[in-house]
Formats: structure tokens, sequence, C-alpha cells
């Protein structure tokens, strides 16, 4: 009980006083409103205006006869959508109500409208329906699929609009983050769709401010997840879209979302690899969001950037640096794990790193493949899932329950030249330990050199994980995979061990993995040769 209390007490210290207050207010609004069995409208009429886009990202997922798939699992719902069905887990449930699948090059307007009526029709019975996140993403897509079809239907109008004043009611202030600017874009959409002021002028004040601290002076978005980078700039990009072709409103928003835009178009092509692929820091993975060369043709459709802008990105305050030679690319984290007051996508991860040879990947984050809070949801974020150290099994930082961390690492020293990094951090400090990681960046070689500062000696492991597929052969304490040698000096054991690989969502894959002991300095060297 007192240690249940104490990471409570751990977890809440971080929070902003606005959190704190609106977890409290919601709460207790909740209460009352339950004694006096208050309900909100689920219609009310109000005109809508047609509004005009360019061609925006086709979803990426397939439903089709009351088929959907999402998080890489299927359901058949024959006749009857279920749409709080609970048995795939609370986030299939949530996709199922973005309708993020109206926006599938495959479906029509007729299958698009029946779904869209099933759902006006249970919405009393859908517990899942009108919290504030799954709402802000179905009243985007709804407004998109709509104006596709010049529809003016209505049904679907009403409905839309007691969404957007439910949405209103229910602002996630408590959340903030990523959650919040969802809010904003959709209350945004809402504004122009019902040429309304008042919701205009709501959606600019949450853009202006959260634009504003969410988006580093880097581009990067302060959560620090590539893959959550990718879905609010697609939201950046849309909203762009929406302000480009309809002018119901002053364009106050348009330097403002272009600007962001250009920023963080440069960061995402920066941190991305030459094949494509993000590295799977912080809840990314496969196939949730759009990929860095969709979100780029789309910026060039609606000329917010050119691509010979992009070349030459530094990455600074994101935390991120990015080295690339001839024969490999590597991604390092040296910064902390996000900020303080929403760190629900960080992972114990302080100086892990991600490493491409060849335009292939070969040591890679382990990803993300659930967020019910489980034991699996607790392996993925944990230290030893990463490519970091760990000290006598001790988290670098205080992870729990499926978004929460207490106490955190924070990296207190950071040096960096052309090829080489120093840093430090203080996650183990309540053993009086310093992890001090240097990172020397050579044409054909790399070498980490961890040192634990500490007055006793501590059993420490570093951990390697390999890409699926990839063979780890030994020799006299020398490692060969796939013609890179890896050696470690210092170590007094070297294991190869399995462990799984996600690959998306509920998708798992064995894949090896080394764990090197050692006590106060680890030699890592890591020698590619030249092709």
């Amino acid at each position: 009980m007192i240690s249940r209390l104490l990471l409570l007490l751990n977890t809440i210290k971080y929070l902003k006083n606005r959190q704190i207050f609106f977890r409290i207010f919601y709460f207790f609004r909740k209460t009352i409103r339950r004694i006096l069995n208050f309900q909100y409208p689920y219609n009310i009429q109000r005109e809508s205006v047609h509004l005009n886009f360019r061609c925006s990202i086709s979803y990426h997922q397939w439903i089709s006869n009351n088929i959907f798939t999402f998080l890489n699992i299927s359901k058949n719902f024959s006749n009857d959508i279920d749409w709080n069905y609970l048995e795939y887990g609370i986030l299939w449930a949530y996709n199922l109500n973005y309708f993020e699948y109206l926006n599938q090059n495959q479906i029509g307007k007729e299958e698009g409208v029946n779904l869209i009526y099933d759902f006006i029709g249970n919405i009393k019975r859908n517990t899942i329906a009108l919290e504030p996140y799954p709402t802000s993403l179905r009243i985007m897509n709804w407004i998109k699929f709509v104006s596709y079809y010049n529809l003016n239907d209505n049904k679907i109008n009403a409905s839309l609009y007691a969404q957007v004043k439910i949405l209103l009611d229910n602002i996630e202030y408590h959340i903030l983050g990523n959650h919040l600017l969802e809010n904003g874009f959709a209350i945004l959409f809402g504004a122009y769709f019902f040429n309304d002021l008042y919701l205009y002028n709501k959606a600019k004040k949450i853009l202006f401010k959260e634009l504003d601290e969410q988006i580093l002076n880097d581009g990067g978005h302060f959560e620090l997840s590539p893959m959550y980078h990718q879905i609010i700039l697609y939201r950046v990009l849309d909203s762009i879209n929406l302000l480009q072709n309809n002018h119901q409103f002053q364009n106050e928003l348009m330097d403002l979302l272009t600007q962001k835009a250009k920023k963080m178009i440069c960061w995402l092509n920066a941190i991305t690899f030459c094949n494509g692929d993000i590295p799977h820091f912080n809840d990314s993975t496969y196939g949730i969001s759009p990929t860095t060369k969709e979100l780029n043709n789309y910026a060039f459709r609606l000329n917010v950037i050119q691509q010979t802008e992009i070349k030459n990105h530094e990455l600074s305050d994101s935390g991120y640096r990015k080295i690339k030679k001839k024969n490999y690319e590597i991604v390092v984290d040296i910064g902390n794990i996000g900020p303080n007051y929403i760190p629900g996508h960080a992972h114990s991860d302080t100086f892990t790193f991600v490493l491409f040879v060849k335009g292939e990947p070969f040591i890679v984050d382990t990803g993300v493949s659930t967020y019910e809070a489980n034991r699996l949801r607790f392996q993925q974020r944990s230290t030893g899932a990463h490519n970091t150290v760990q000290v006598m099994d001790i988290e670098q930082s205080q992870i729990w329950s499926s978004f929460r961390v207490a106490n955190r690492a924070f990296v207190i020293d950071k040096r960096i030249l052309n090829n080489e990094i120093s840093v430090s951090h203080d996650g183990y400090k309540k053993i009086g330990v310093i992890h001090n990681r240097k990172y020397f960046f050579y044409a054909n070689e790399i070498v980490i050199v961890d040192n634990i500062i500490s007055n006793k000696n501590y059993i420490c492991k570093s951990y390697l994980h390999f890409y699926p597929g990839r063979r780890i052969e030994s020799r006299d304490g020398i490692f060969n995979i796939d013609n890179i040698i890896i050696n470690f000096n210092n170590s007094f054991s070297v294991k190869e061990e399995i462990y799984n690989y996600c690959k998306g969502f509920n998708q798992l894959l064995e894949s090896s993995m080394l764990s090197i002991s050692f006590y106060d300095k680890l030699e890592t060297i890591i020698k590619i040769p030249s092709p």
C-alpha cells in the first residue's frame, strides 16, 4: 500500500496544476451528472457548408462487408456491428470508432453512409463513442468523407454537431499533449464545416498555444515518438488543406501551421532511414501512421515545402542525433524521456540507439505490440528491451501501468562533437550510480564506451537487439553477425538470448539479442566491412 502511494506521488509531482485541476473537476462533474441522470443531446440540428479538399492520404487498412481489420486483428461482425467490442482491447475498439476507414480508396458512398447511420443509431449504447479522443478523430474523418462526396445529410449533420458540442465540454486538459492537439484540430474542422466563429476561435486558441509548445525548435514533436510525430504532422497538413481550400474565416492560423509543418517535415526526414523506416522509439511501430514518403508527397501537393528544403536538417533539442556514413546510419537517443507532465508513450530507454547497415535494419528497437496494462506492455517499455545499460536489474525510469512514469532518468551532462558524443544520466542515482556513455563514429566502425560511475561495484548489463533473421556466430569472444564483427572489452559474460521483436501491434517475431555483463566499464566495438 505504501509503495503504491509513493508510486502515485512520484507520478503526480510531475503533472501540471491544470491537469490535476481538470482530473478532479471531471471526476466530480461525472459523479454529479450520474446522480442527476444527465445526458447529452445526440442530435442538434445545424446547417453545414460544403468544404473542398485536395487529395489527402488514403487510409491504409481494409474494411469491407463489416469485416474490420485493426492492429493486425480482423473481426467479422456479420450484420450487426458491436461498436463497444472490447475482446481485442480498448485500442482496437477505439480504431473501430475513429472511422478512419472512411478514407480508404475502396470504400464507396453508400457503404460509408450506412456505417455512419449504424453508428448514429447505436450511439446511446456506445460507451466508447463519446470519449474525446475517438470523437476528435471521428469528427475529422466524417467531415472529410461527406465533403468528398458532397453530402448534405441532415441526420449526419445533426449527429456531427452534437459530437462537436460534446467534445467542447470534454476537452482533454487533464491529459494535454497530442490528445489536446487532436481536440483542437477536430474543433477547427467543425468550425469550418458549420461556419461557426465560436468554434473557430476556440480551435485557434488551442492550436496556437499547443503547437508552439509541442513542436520543438528542431521540428520534433515533444513526446519524442517518431510514429506520433507522423500522425500529428498528418493532422497539420490536413488542416493546411482545409484552410487553403475554404475561406470562411481570416487566415491567422495558416502561417503557424505552415511554419510548423516545414519544421516537422525536415525533422521527420532527418530521423528516417534511407529505406523509409523510422526508428521505433517510444511506442512507434509499423502500420499505424502515414509513412514519411506519403507525408512528403502530401506536403509537396499542398506546396508547403520544396524537396530541396528537406536536406541537411540538424536534430537538436528533441534529444536525437543521426549519424550517417557511407555504410551505416545510426540514430542515438541522448535526451530526456519526454515532457515531464505527459510521458505516456515514453520508455525506459535513455541512451538507446538504432543501427542500419547498408540500408537494412541491424540493431533495432524492440518496438511495441500492445497498449494493454499487462506484463508484455511493461516488458516492452523496460530498460532491458532497449539497446542501453541496466544496473542491477533496476529500471532507469520507473515505468508502470500502460502510460505512467514515476521517477525518471534525466540527462545531466552532454558533449557533442562531429564524430563523438559523451552523455550521462542519473537514472540510477538512488543507488549512487551515474551512467556515462560515449559514442565514437568512424567510417567503418562504431565504438561505444559505457562507464558506471560509483563508489561500489554493481553487476551491469548492456543489451543489443538484432533485427529478425540476423544470425549470430561467435568464436573466442568475437561475434560475427552477417559479416559485421562485434567484440566487447571488459565484459565477464556475453549471452545470446531470444527476444520478441514487434513487427506491429499483436505481431511478435522471435529474434536474437546479446546480453553483455560487466562491472564498471564496457567497450563495444562494431566493425562494418566496406562494400
